[in-house]
């Protein structure tokens, strides 16, 4: 009997110096750990302010009003409505004797126009014929900001 007591208390004395030698392992060092220094602080680069979209000039913004009063002239669905909309138009201009002249033909920089006509008529040879079929290529402002003269060329 005296032989397993002694097996088991080895084998008990084995196992427990496993387990401490296990737990001294899994143990750091003793030492205090110093308290580590907070990195610098970065400093974030405020964003770059987007580049500003180039402002347009008053003649794209003319031409942008005058293409949609264009449109809103021929396709107007009754004649007051599209009255209304010349009579609104119409504020653009200097005058209402205000030259129009339609590009038929352009070679080596020399341009053919078609017979000069004012805006008023114009504007109402839209609301007759309810076709748009002309853009603007080029436009005159006076001191005013007002249109002074209107170019315009056929859509192709």
């Amino acid at each position: 009997m005296k032989k397993r007591s002694t097996q088991s208390s080895l084998s008990r004395l084995l196992t427990l110096a496993l387990f401490g030698m296990l737990a001294m392992g899994a143990c750091k060092s003793k030492k205090k750990v110093a308290a580590a220094p907070e990195p610098a602080p970065v400093e974030e680069a405020a964003p770059a302010p987007a580049p500003a979209a180039p402002q347009p000039s008053a003649e794209e913004v003319a031409v942008g009003k005058l293409e949609n009063y264009f449109n809103s002239v021929a396709n107007s669905s009754n004649t007051d409505t599209a009255n209304r909309t010349i009579t609104e138009a119409m504020g653009m201009f200097s005058n209402q004797d205000t030259p129009v002249l339609i590009v038929i033909y352009e070679e080596n920089g020399i341009k053919d126009y078609d017979e000069p006509t004012t805006i008023n008529k114009y504007l109402n040879y839209l609301k007759d014929t309810k076709k748009n079929l002309n853009f603007i290529s080029d436009i005159r402002l006076d001191n005013n900001g007002r249109v002074s003269e209107l170019e315009l060329r056929r859509k192709k």
